[in-house]
Order: C-alpha cells, then structure tokens, then sequence
C-alpha cells in the first residue's frame, strides 16, 4: 500500500467531513440514555457514507445516477428533518425534563443516514475527479481509509457528546441546537448550490 495515497485519502476525509462531528455529537446527545443509540447512529452514518461512496465511485466510472443539478436539493433532507425536530422541540417546551427525553427517543438509522447523505453531497463533487485519476486500485485505498476513519469520527462525536461540560450544555440546549443545526445545513446546501434560483 501507497503511504502517500492514504495520507491523501485520511486528509480528503478530514477536510471534507469536519462538519459531521457536530452533527454527531448533537445525536449522541439528543439519544443520551436511550438503548440502541449508538447503534443507530454507526449504521445511519454508515448508510450514508455508503451512499456517498457508491454515487462517487459510479460517478468516477461515467455514470450518472445523480445528475449534478440535484445535488442542491439534497439540502431538502436535513432542512425537513431540522423542521421536525423544531417543531418537537416546541409542542414539548413546558414538559418536564424527563418526559422530554422519553418523548424524544434516540435518533433513527433512516434520519442519521439522510442527514450524513445529504450534508455529503458537496463531497461527491470532490471524491469524483480524486477517484476518477487514482484508479480502482487507489480508488479502493481511498474508499477503505474512508470507512476506518468514519469509526473515528463516531467515536469523537461521541467522546464531545459526553463530555461532562459539553453534556450538560447538549442536554439544557441541544434540543434546541440539533433543529439549527440541520435547518443550517439544509439552507447551507440548497444556498450554495443555487436551488430554486437561489
């Protein structure tokens, strides 16, 4: 194995995902002391870095599942979800504290997975032209390094998420945080891509 390949690939995964986790954290907080969640958020961002993956990958061999004029309307996702969540967060505000966290629940493996897809799709627009020149070869060692490295992001969104100090702020704020955080992403996406003429 190429050395310099797989600092490339780990430094391509850092930069482009940095964001993620934030993201993370705030659903390792927001499932704070449901069974499952841990679980639920390692398969849901698997699901969507999979999909990420896959649509580069195919991208990078010509075809085109996703035209790239889609792409901005991914922000659709978490925008919706982020709306959800707020309007949770709202019809629940005068609820004591623990009928809060039994209402909430942990975060699902299908929202996780739309989240990590959508706020991913700009990556594809990177992993493409970087796939199509390092061959299957090079494509497979970037596409490994991906998914190590992706266990590692879990793990320290996790780690932030239960920080003492960082809990306490994610448990008195993040259900607040978490609907700003995906509208942002969501009007991030569509903004910068120029959905509906934006």
């Amino acid at each position: 194995m190429n050395l310099d390949i797989i600092g490339q690939a780990a430094g391509l995964f850092a930069v482009t995902n940095i964001d993620d986790i934030l993201v993370l954290a705030l659903f390792f907080a927001q499932g704070a002391g449901h069974k499952g969640t841990t679980r639920n958020i390692t398969i849901g961002q698997y699901l969507g870095f999979a999909a990420i993956l896959a649509v580069a990958v195919a991208a990078a061999f010509g075809a085109t599942f996703l035209p790239e004029s889609a792409i901005p309307y991914l922000g659709l996702l978490p925008l919706a979800l982020g709306i959800k969540a707020a309007v949770q967060a709202y019809r629940h505000r005068n609820d004591p504290e623990e009928e809060k966290e039994a209402k909430e629940g942990g975060p699902k493996i299908l929202e996780v997975a739309a989240v990590t897809f959508a706020n991913g799709g700009d990556n594809i627009g990177v992993y493409v032209p970087v796939f199509a020149t390092a061959g299957v070869g090079g494509m497979s060692v970037y596409a490994v390094v991906f998914l190590i490295l992706l266990a590692v992001w879990i793990a320290a969104g996790r780690y932030f998420a239960t920080r003492p100090v960082i809990a306490k702020a994610l448990a008195r704020w993040g259900h607040i945080l978490l609907p700003v955080v995906l509208i942002g992403i969501g009007l991030l996406i569509l903004i910068e891509g120029g959905a509906f003429g934006l």
